[in-house]
C-alpha cells in the first residue's frame, strides 16, 4: 500500500515539474507562484517516506535540475530587465557628457519645460 502511495506522489510531483517547466518556458511567474504550495507539500510528503527507486528518484531530480536551471535564468532575465530600466531611468534624468580631458559632467534633464503662447 505504502508503495503505491509513493508511486502516486512520485508522479504527482512529476506532473507539477513538466507544469512548472512549461510555465518557465512562457513565462508565466503566476502560475508558478499557484503550483509552489502543492509543489512544496509532495516533497514533503516524499521526504516522509521510505525511499522510492532510485529510478524514480533519478527522474525526479533530473526534473528539478533541469526546472532550476530555467529559474536560474528567468532570474538572470528579470535582472537584466531591471538593470536596463534603471539605466533608461538615468538617462531621462540625467545627460552626461566628456571633456576633452576626458573628465565627465553630469547635466540634469529638465522636465515638464514647456512653451507658452502670448497673444
Amino acid at each position: 500500500m505504502q508503495s503505491d502511495n509513493r508511486r502516486v506522489q512520485a508522479q504527482a510531483l512529476e506532473e507539477i515539474l513538466e507544469q512548472e517547466r512549461s510555465a518557465l518556458l512562457e513565462g508565466d511567474l503566476e502560475r508558478l507562484s499557484q503550483m509552489l504550495p502543492r509543489k512544496e507539500q509532495l516533497i514533503e510528503d516524499l521526504n516522509g517516506l521510505e525511499v522510492l527507486d532510485s529510478d524514480d528518484l533519478i527522474r525526479l531530480q533530473a526534473k528539478v535540475n533541469r526546472n532550476q536551471s530555467l529559474l536560474s535564468s528567468a532570474a538572470e532575465g528579470i535582472r537584466a530587465v531591471a538593470d536596463r530600466m534603471a539605466e533608461l531611468r538615468k538617462v531621462r534624468q540625467e545627460f552626461t557628457t566628456y571633456d576633452a580631458t576626458g573628465q565627465r559632467t553630469g547635466h540634469a534633464v529638465r522636465h515638464a519645460a514647456k512653451l507658452e503662447k502670448r497673444a
